[in-house]
């Protein structure tokens, strides 16, 4: 690697520990550092390359960092470039899994946490506000943004989920017509880590059905999950507590939403949620198990999306003139939206509904709308109430 290499490393280190927010802050913050400062690509070129991300499965931000290094080193650049990006969330996620499991085990209970449960459902709740107010554009956006709130909330199937967004994508891509023609399309695709996305999960799916093994089956579930999230990691959230929590029962809500929160007060990629609940479902083979667990739930949300840039980065500029293709993303974006709008409420039911946990959620959303209050300090000082009052 030459010296560039190394510094857009260290670059990215840097983004992984004061990249917070989501991924809309962590591409102005790119702006800021990559464009900017470093000049490592134009500002037009990283507006298309976020824009490729959020047509594709998986973390945008992530995906958009990754193409980059892509783009600068090839594949070993841009894969340690998704290394350094996730390893330190991983890290103290892990440990937070670690630190509830010791602390249950020992009988303490996590009542300290009740003030952040609230708070965590404000953060999805403005998540909400703030993906619908970017994404939604028109009155089919409106209807479907609503339609899929509804069915997210009244049926908790996985596998509802997957059907919605390609029904969203669908609705809005009859509509292609409405977007300018651009001639000179010549796609040039190479497979071959579309194959590899498609071998790993059959493979991922066959093991696990023939092991039985957890950490497979974790796996597995994992990489399916992050193959069909679309608009970030607060559309994934939705999907991780119907999965983990209400059907599989790995995670109580308490312990779920106690994680969010740890989640909100990190920088780096949301996915990073995933070794958290990894950890946590593997708590009963001891903390080798755990970290597997951890292993496994990183490994399976980001590879799908880490395959997906690698595969669609050697032609989107060819892809990005198709305008089905712009077409469906409206579709999609606004069904993601519903599916987080729901979240927000499924997640308020653990919570007991008095007028101090309601207050809460309201305060909470007041904070991260009128004022630039990091999310830190809203966790902490709910944790720091949680330890003071009774």
């Amino acid at each position: 690697m030459s010296l560039r290499h190394y510094i857009f490393l260290k670059d990215v280190l840097i983004l992984a520990l004061t990249a917070f927010g989501g991924p809309q802050a962590h591409v102005a913050i790119m702006f800021k550092l990559l464009v900017e400062k470093r000049r490592y690509l134009t500002e037009k070129e990283l507006i298309e390359l976020n824009a490729l991300c959020q047509i594709l499965p998986g973390p945008s931000s992530t995906q958009t960092l990754t193409a980059i290094g892509f783009r600068l080193g090839g594949p070993n650049l841009a894969y340690l470039t998704l290394l350094v990006w996730i390893i330190p969330a991983f890290i103290f996620m892990t440990l937070a899994a670690l630190a509830v499991t010791y602390l249950q085990s020992r009988n303490i209970s996590l009542h300290f946490t009740r003030y952040i449960q609230p708070i965590a459902v404000g953060f999805v709740a403005f998540a909400a506000y703030k993906i619908s107010t970017k994404v939604i554009e028109s009155k089919t956006g409106i209807g479907l943004m609503i339609i899929s709130a509804i069915l997210s909330y009244f049926f908790r199937s996985p596998w509802v989920f997957p059907v919605l967004l390609l029904a969203g994508g669908a609705v809005t891509a009859i509509r292609f017509k409405n977007h300018p023609l651009e001639p000179d399309k010549k796609l040039k695709i190479q497979w071959s880590n579309f194959i590899l996305f498609v071998a790993v999960l059959v493979t991922a799916a066959v093991f696990g059905s023939i092991t039985k093994w957890r950490a497979i089956l974790l796996f597995e579930n994992f990489y399916r999950n992050g193959t069909l999230v679309f608009g970030g990691g607060q559309v994934l959230i939705p999907l991780l507590f119907t999965e983990f929590v209400e059907y599989k029962q790995y995670l109580t809500s308490e312990e779920f939403l106690s994680g969010y929160a740890f989640l909100q007060a990190l920088p780096g990629p949301v996915f990073a949620f995933t070794p958290y609940i990894g950890a946590l479902a593997m708590r009963e083979y001891g903390i080798g198990g755990q970290i597997l667990g951890s292993i496994a739930g990183t490994a399976g949300i980001f590879l799908p999306g880490t395959f997906f840039i690698f595969f669609v980065i050697r032609f989107w500029n060819e892809l990005k003139k198709y305008r089905v293709v712009k077409a469906s993303l409206e579709g999609i974006n606004a069904v993601s939206s519903g599916m987080v709008c729901a979240a927000a409420i499924l997640l308020f039911h653990p919570i007991e509904a008095n007028w101090l946990n309601i207050s809460i959620v309201i305060i909470t959303f007041a904070i991260l709308l009128w004022t630039k209050v990091p999310p830190p300090f809203i966790i902490i000082l709910g944790l720091l109430l949680g330890l003071v009052i009774p």
